[in-house]
């Protein structure tokens, strides 16, 4: 009986280590460690994937604010719907099931994060992620998300 697994030679370790370095380089940014952050990651990437009706990100939003969940729902739909409109490029998202996030994701979740606390690098981050300068409509949309998530005691973050 022969042996047909592929052996650990020297030449088998770069390749994956490649292919580490290349997620990474697509990835670079881990999941963040508030759950809050991570909720409305999930429904941003199900909204971005499926679209701003999707069943899974409902769902998930119904499922953490319980019959509150309306509000936070509707708004975070404006919010994709308004950086879809105001962008002038595509904006990066990774699937549901990733465990790091894009440089894109990571800049919306900050904003979120500061758009209360600290404005003017919450403006200035949302005028690098949507490649435009005039982002005030785009930017009280996710001053309603962030707040409708800090009234129902779900502060987003990082």
């Amino acid at each position: 009986m022969t042996d047909t697994r592929p052996s650990s030679t020297p030449s088998a370790t770069p390749a994956s280590a490649n292919l580490l370095a290349s997620a990474t380089t697509l990835l670079p940014h881990p999941l963040p460690p508030c759950e809050n952050a991570r909720i409305a990651l999930f429904a941003m990437r199900r909204m971005g994937a499926h679209g701003l009706a999707d069943a899974r990100a409902a769902h998930t939003m119904f499922t953490a604010f319980g019959q509150s969940f309306r509000r936070p729902l509707v708004l975070l739909r404006a919010l994709m719907a308004d950086l879809a409109g105001t962008s002038a490029g595509t904006i990066a998202i990774a699937p549901c099931c990733c465990a790091r996030m894009t440089p894109a994701e990571s800049a919306m979740l900050s904003i979120l994060s500061r758009v209360e606390i600290a404005p003017e690098s919450a403006r200035y981050l949302m005028a690098d992620l949507l490649g435009v300068r005039r982002v005030d409509g785009v930017l009280a949309s996710a001053a309603a998300v962030a707040a409708a998530f800090a009234d129902e005691g779900r502060p987003v973050v990082m």
